[in-house]
């Protein structure tokens, strides 16, 4: 093995820095316990020289803080010469012959593979400060990553532009291929599509990178993250530069790791990266450690080639924190476990098997205590969440001129923020982020992140062409040059959103066919070759729908959508035997019906008392419960209403009559003179309940939507021609008929157009969301020609183009397409019954509570009563039957069948004496109290003594023949 001058130089430098430490402490404690620490790095790299440097003076600093500790770190630096196998040999004798405590490094994360399962098996820690893939921690415990990963980082700024697809560029090591899962995660978060992924081998030849750019070249996507290491890095940006690639429209973000080592880059290699952006963790300002004195101390006594840094990176602070919390845990464990650190294993690691490794003691108390170390250091908050440095603030740089330039910060609460003095705001809007960024090609305006590519091919654009609708779209082949011609309203449509678009975008029509010229499927197989990026595009009848959104983005509909059904024309025949019962439906037949009779009883209880029109047997009353409400009909009902609340009750009876009668006779009217069209079958349910044949057009999402409907496959017919599916409409009850035939609106108004004197629309629109173009997922061109299309049709371009292929409005030179009359329905009189109900209802009740009130003290009689209840329910219908005067007196002398009795009343009434009423011929009346005062000068009515005693209302006369009609009965009823 060759060992290096500057290896042994540094071992030499590091033992006696050892030596001198250790002295030092036993000088002034004589009980002062040794780590032994293995340093794994390529000590012929810079960065691997600077850290070692780092380490070193970080030690000195920290047992210079604190002298009483009684812990001391020996470090043991071993080259790993940029190798895996070389640091899994330093490794295994670090383990072996040291037997270590813990070990710092490797440097590459390709090295940690191996070396991480060796430190697993000797259970010592092994602690990473450059290793950077997150690949790396989830494999064991015992690797712990002092380190920042900038997967998400970088996923930030493309998040703040929009740019919805990257293309990322990364090595083929352990480095690359570690961050592009967790980056590309980071990236689906933020919706952000990942267009290509370019691997680039570590010893990539020149030509091959070229051969990768110029291959990107011929992409939309502009947005290029790039996760190399140092030396593939300057190459890779060098060839970019010479082929034009770091022009205006460009964007390339680098990660932390290259942005890192930007100061140490040739002068010709920033220069080519001029614009780009880059991601590195934010090293606060503290007053505990000064990195400006730590800038001074790196030095390179060996390799005078190396220059100083210009400033700390953030590999030297995160070596530095490193060696701080390795320090601390060692003094926490030292001070309780200060026995042994490696258990006797003397006669096993002298066997033959190179992978038998001493089992530590203190490793697992020292991996334990780093991981719960947590202090304030040179790269903030030194604090370890699963094995990794937790994520701090980012700065967001720009190479600009030799070096960087600070112009956001990104925080994990708030994002983006600008960079102002010692200030930091949060961003409003993208142009706040633009305004200090210079972005390649010396441009300030913000790239859009794609292109159409020059050295390119042109969009593929796949056109469904539906047969029968020229209008539309037609397609033409030239027999003698076999070129084919496409035109109509889509592709007129298309040529002017593209021609609208800010810039040029170079296309080709492709007709979906198969080979023998017969259609290559229906358009969700359309849809599916666009998912596949078989095309660039889809155009033509293609509706937008849920499912097909899933694999395909659609720009905004150009397109009016819905669905509707198209059946034959028939009239309808109004001679029948029951045509006068259609004017109104079933249901508000019932309903007057109902408040027919419900009007008649409320006004026969509510005049029953007191109008003698309202009296008589009980067959008189139930006849005039049913004749008076029709009776109104025809406004011929002759009976005098008394009260007023029947009075109320029947002049809103009479406005209901009126709207009823009105409205019938309209009704009828129409259809006896009228002849009117009307669909065999106009309800969708009444087809699927009676088994009809429904068509739609072969492939077109309709078909789906019948058997959502509830439609069974063997009753879809699927047609191609607007001539199949218009002689299947005409077949009747043939069995190739169908009853309707459902499609969308554009091509149902162009098909009534030409044949509108024998189908027609009937029922709802069944609602699409219109005709739109397709394109891939996360194609960059949906956004502008959805904005087109939005221009097109405000300016009104959109509608010439209509008017020119004669679609804008088709006429139709048919008979009235209006469907059949529609029946009068309970919903239109639904109010008015509600008013005369409660208006009814209203009177009813005042006239029950004022009987209840001023018949209390009789009605309570009855009630208190020892009598069945069947008994008091008869007693109280007696007495309501019983004639009531008292609230009406004047009404005996208007109603013609009354009249006064006779002189021997009164003679009989002032007699003092008491009558027997057995031997004569005697009626007994029921007269006001009012009326015997008023026409009897206030005769007092004396007492009766009969089986019964009288009231003072009561009179008695005698009666004979002749006069037996003129009295006023008490049983009258």
């Amino acid at each position: 093995m060759i060992i290096s001058f500057h290896s042994i130089l540094v071992s030499f430098l590091i033992t006696m820095s050892s030596s001198l430490c250790c002295s030092s402490a036993l000088g002034g404690n004589s009980s002062v316990i040794n780590f032994q620490v293995g340093v794994i790095l390529d000590l012929d790299t810079q960065l691997g020289h600077r850290a070692l440097d780092c380490l070193m003076i970080a030690r000195s600093d920290f047992y210079s803080h604190h002298p009483n500790y009684t812990t001391r770190l020996v470090l043991h630096a071993r080259d790993s010469k940029g190798n895996a196998i070389d640091a899994a040999a330093s490794g295994l004798q670090l383990l072996k012959d040291i037997k270590v405590d813990a070990v710092i490094g490797p440097q590459k994360s390709s090295q940690a593979h191996f070396l991480m399962n060796l430190g697993e098996r000797a259970q010592v820690p092994i602690v990473s400060f450059s290793a950077t893939s997150p690949s790396l921690q989830p494999r064991t415990n015992f690797f712990v990553q002092t380190v920042q990963t900038d997967d998400t980082e970088v996923g930030a700024i493309v998040k703040a532009f929009q740019w919805n697809q990257v293309v990322i560029i990364y090595e083929d090591s352990e480095y690359g291929n570690g961050i592009v899962p967790y980056l590309s995660n980071a990236l689906q978060e933020i919706n952000a599509r990942v267009a290509y992924k370019s691997l680039i081998p570590v010893s990539a030849h020149e030509d091959f990178i070229l051969k990768e750019l110029y291959k990107m070249t011929t992409m939309q996507t502009r947005v290029f993250i790039v996760h190399l290491s140092y030396s593939l890095g300057a190459r890779f940006f060098l060839k970019a530069k010479a082929i034009g690639m770091m022009s205006e429209g460009y964007v390339w973000i680098i990660t932390s790791d290259l942005m890192d080592l930007l100061s140490s880059m040739n002068l010709h290699v920033v220069e080519a990266m001029q614009g780009v952006l880059g991601v590195k963790p934010l090293i606060p300002k503290t007053s505990n450690l000064d990195p400006h004195r730590l800038r001074k101390k790196i030095f390179d006594i060996a390799n005078p080639g190396y220059k100083p840094a210009d400033i700390v990176s953030n590999f030297d602070a995160w070596a530095y924190d490193t060696m701080w919390a390795l320090a601390m845990a060692a003094e926490q464990v030292g001070t309780h476990y200060p026995e042994a650190s490696y258990q006797d294993t003397t006669a096993d690691l002298n066997s033959s098997d190179l992978f038998n490794l001493p089992i530590s003691k203190r490793g697992p108390k020292l991996l334990k205590a780093i991981l719960t170390t947590r202090f304030k250091g040179l790269s903030g908050i030194f604090h370890l969440v699963d094995g990794k440095l937790y994520p701090s603030s980012y700065k967001i740089l720009n190479v600009v001129g030799n070096g960087e330039k600070e112009v956001a910060v990104w925080t994990p609460s708030h994002g983006l923020k600008r960079v102002r003095r010692n200030t930091a705001d949060k961003f409003n809007s993208t142009e706040d982020f633009s305004s200090s960024i210079m972005w390649p090609g010396k441009s300030r305006v913000i790239p859009r992140g794609w292109e159409v590519p020059v050295r390119g091919k042109k969009l593929r654009v796949a056109v469904a062409v539906r047969p029968g609708f020229e209008e539309y779209l037609n397609v033409m082949r030239d027999s003698r040059t076999g070129a084919v011609h496409f035109g109509g309203y889509y592709i007129e449509v298309f040529k002017s959103v593209m021609a609208a678009l800010p810039y040029a975008v170079p296309y080709d029509f492709i007709h979906f066919e198969k080979p023998d010229g017969s259609c290559a499927g229906s358009y969700d197989d359309l849809i599916y070759q666009v998912f596949l990026q078989n095309y660039d595009a889809a155009i033509g009848d293609i509706t937008i729908t849920g499912n097909r959104s899933n694999y395909v983005d659609f720009t905004l509909p150009f397109a009016e959508g819905g669905v509707v059904r198209i059946v034959p024309i028939t009239y309808e025949d109004d001679n029948g035997m029951w045509t006068f019962l259609k004017p109104m439906k079933k249901e508000l037949w019932l309903t007057s019906i109902a408040f027919f009779f419900a009007t008649g009883l409320a006004v026969w209880i509510l005049e029953h008392r007191t109008s003698s029109a309202f009296r008589g047997p009980p067959s008189y009353h139930l006849g005039m419960i049913f004749y008076f409400p029709f009776s109104t009909l025809v406004f011929a009902h002759r009976e005098r209403i008394v009260t007023n609340l029947a009075r109320l009750v029947v002049v809103v009876w009479m406005f209901v009559v009126l709207i009823l009668n009105s409205t019938y006779t309209a009704g009828l009217s129409s259809r006896l003179t009228v002849q009117r069209l009307r669909p065999a079958i106009a309800d969708v349910k009444k087809l699927i309940r009676k088994g009809h044949s429904v068509g739609c057009y072969q492939g077109s999402f309709v078909c789906d939507n019948l058997r959502g409907m509830g439609f069974n496959d063997s009753k879809i017919k699927m047609y191609r021609l607007p001539e199949d599916y218009k002689e299947a409409l005409s077949y009747g009850s043939k069995s190739d008929s169908i009853s309707a035939f459902f499609d969308v609106v554009p091509y149902s108004k162009l098909f009534l157009s030409k044949y509108c004197d024998k189908y027609t629309i009937v029922g709802p629109t069944y609602r699409t969301d219109g005709f739109a173009f397709v394109f891939p997922k996360g194609s960059p061109l949906v956004a502008d020609v959805s904005r087109a299309v939005i221009k097109l049709t405000e300016n009104g371009e959109m509608l010439d183009i209509q008017r020119e292929w004669s679609i804008s409005d088709p006429t139709c030179n048919g008979p009235d397409t209006t469907e059949t009359s529609v029946s009068v329905s309970l919903q239109s009189f639904k109010g008015l019954f509600a008013i005369t109900g409660a208006i009814t209802s209203s009177c009813l009740l005042i006239f029950i509570a004022n009987y209840v009130y001023k018949n209390r003290s009789s009605l309570q009689q009855i009630l208190n009563s020892r009598t069945t209840a069947w008994s008091k329910i008869k007693e109280i219908v007696t007495h309501f039957d019983q004639r009531d005067l008292s609230s009406h007196p004047s009404i005996m002398e208007r109603d013609p069948k009354f009249k006064y009795p006779k002189p021997e009343v009164a003679e009989i009434v002032s007699s003092s004496e008491s009558v027997d009423l057995s031997n004569t011929n005697l009626t007994v009346h029921s007269l006001p109290m009012n009326i015997l005062s008023t026409q009897f000068n206030n005769v007092a009515v004396p007492n009766i003594p009969t089986d019964s005693t009288f009231s003072n209302s009561t009179v008695v006369s005698p009666v004979s023949e002749e006069e037996s009609n003129t009295a006023i009965d008490a049983s009258d009823s």
